[in-house]
């Protein structure tokens, strides 16, 4: 096999999706499951961008942490470094990242480039979230319920929201298709 260097660039992608709710409202299995039916596509998880982290990495947690919310920064501008990057190549990115502040969402909105950046907010409530969090793989100890008003209260006039909570994987997938506009290629939408 030889390899020469190619053009890494082309056209570039249509925009890109930033799928967010708290922890529990299904972000990352909606995320790879919408980016699936997308042409090309990447899904850029970000938790896995704060998991490079080797040593000195800080999740967030509900005290004041300002090493931690620096670090909330940090993944958002890699991840976003990483989505301009895949538009450029002609993939569409879907990011999913827990975003509940306004500062959060703008810094997004100001660090990706390439343009539109569909925002859709998943909203399946805070007790749907936490008995979701109970019964995946990576259970999680904290009760992050408090973010759900948080969320509501900084960005009930942004993007696009989805209350999830009696919907299935598929409903949800199509809701989010329907929303952003990019083109979905299923089986089924290829044999129309």
């Amino acid at each position: 096999m030889t390899l020469h260097p190619v053009s890494i660039d082309r056209e570039p992608a249509a925009g890109a999706v930033l799928l967010t709710g708290i922890p529990g409202s299904g972000k990352s299995t909606v995320a790879a499951a919408l980016a699936a039916r997308l042409g090309m596509s990447a899904h850029v998880e970000v938790d896995a961008l704060q998991q490079m982290i080797v040593s000195g990495g800080q999740w967030p947690s509900p005290t004041a942490n300002a090493e931690a919310d620096r670090q909330i920064f940090l993944r958002a501008r890699n991840a976003c470094l990483l989505a301009d990057s895949f538009v450029r190549a002609g993939f569409i990115p879907v990011l999913d990242d827990v975003v509940v502040r306004r500062s959060h969402l703008d810094f997004y909105r100001t660090t990706f480039t390439a343009k539109p950046l569909h925002i859709v907010i998943l909203a399946p409530g805070p007790a749907t979230a936490w008995h979701r969090n109970q019964a995946r793989q990576k259970s999680l100890a904290t009760d992050w319920a408090p973010l759900d008003a948080a969320m509501r209260a900084e960005l009930e006039q942004e993007g696009t929201w989805i209350d999830n909570a009696a919907q299935t994987l598929e409903e949800t997938v199509e809701a989010v298709l329907s929303v952003i506009g990019l083109a979905s290629t299923s089986k089924m939408d290829q044999a129309l």
